[in-house]
C-alpha cells in the first residue's frame, strides 16, 4: 500500500513509481540500458522485424522473421514486393514477372525469361551483387548490429508504451540521433526504433519465438545461373 505523507498542507499520497513491477532497466543510465538491450537482443533465438528502412536513397518496407539459421519474409521497394528466404548460405528471392522485367528492363526475350521466374524461388548466386544487397535483410546479427546503435550523446526520454508493453525510451542527441523504446517487462528487448535522420521506423516483436526455415521444393525453384538480371 502507498503510505501517506504529512506535509505542510496536509496529507498527500506518495507518487506512483513508474518502474514498480518492471525489470528495473528504467532506473539505469541510457548507456546501461543500451548495453542491456543489445545483449538481450543478441541472445534471443529469434524475432520479427517490420517497418521501413531508408538506405542509399531507397525506402524498403520490411516484414521479416529472423533466427540464427537465416530469415524469411517480404520486402517492398519502389512499389514492388518480393519474398526473401535464406537458409544458411543459400539465399532465394521470389517475385512476380513484373519484378524481373523491371529488374532487367530489356523486354523481348527478357519478358519470356521473366515469365519463367514468375512466382518461383530463384537461387541468388553468392557472387551476384544482389546477394550482398539482400542477404543482410535476412541476417539477424547484421541487422541488429546496424540498427541498435543510436548516434550522438545518449539520454533517456521517459516512460512510454509499445503495443501494450511498458517501455523506457533512450535517445541519441535528444532524438536527432534516433530513439529506441526498450521493454520494461520481462527481458529488456528493443521494441521500437526510430532511426536518425528520418531513415525509417522499425518495430520488433516475437522475441525468442523460434521457427523452422524450410527449403523450397525443387519444382518451386529456378537456378538462373551465375548472375541475376541487373537491378
Amino acid at each position: 500500500m502507498c503510505a501517506l505523507v504529512v506535509t505542510g498542507t496536509g496529507l498527500t499520497g506518495c507518487s506512483e513509481d513508474p518502474d514498480a513491477g518492471t525489470n528495473g532497466v528504467g532506473k539505469l543510465s541510457a548507456e546501461q540500458i543500451q548495453d542491456r538491450t543489445r545483449k538481450a537482443a543478441t541472445s534471443a533465438a529469434a524475432l520479427r522485424l517490420s517497418g521501413n528502412v531508408v538506405t542509399s536513397g531507397r525506402t524498403y518496407k520490411l516484414d521479416m522473421r529472423l533466427n540464427a539459421d537465416g530469415g524469411s519474409g517480404s520486402v517492398t521497394a519502389e512499389g514492388t514486393t518480393f519474398q526473401l528466404l535464406r537458409i544458411g548460405e543459400e539465399l532465394y528471392l521470389k517475385a512476380g514477372a513484373g519484378f524481373w522485367t523491371q529488374a532487367d528492363g530489356k523486354g523481348g526475350d527478357s519478358d519470356a525469361a521473366a515469365d519463367k521466374l514468375d512466382g518461383k524461388y530463384v537461387k541468388v548466386p553468392s557472387g551476384d551483387p544482389a546477394y550482398k544487397k539482400f542477404s543482410g535483410f535476412t541476417d539477424k546479427g547484421v541487422l541488429l548490429d546496424g540498427l541498435l546503435t543510436l548516434h550522438g550523446t545518449l539520454g533517456t526520454d521517459g516512460h512510454h508504451e509499445q503495443a501494450g508493453t511498458r517501455t523506457i525510451r533512450i535517445t541519441g542527441d535528444e532524438g536527432d540521433g534516433g530513439t529506441l523504446d526498450v521493454s520494461l517487462e520481462g527481458e529488456p528487448y528493443p521494441l521500437r526504433l526510430a532511426r536518425a535522420g528520418g531513415a525509417g521506423t522499425l518495430t520488433f516483436s516475437a522475441w525468442g519465438k523460434n521457427f523452422t526455415l524450410t527449403e523450397p521444393k525443387k519444382d518451386e525453384t529456378v537456378d538462373y545461373g551465375k548472375q541475376l538480371p541487373t537491378s
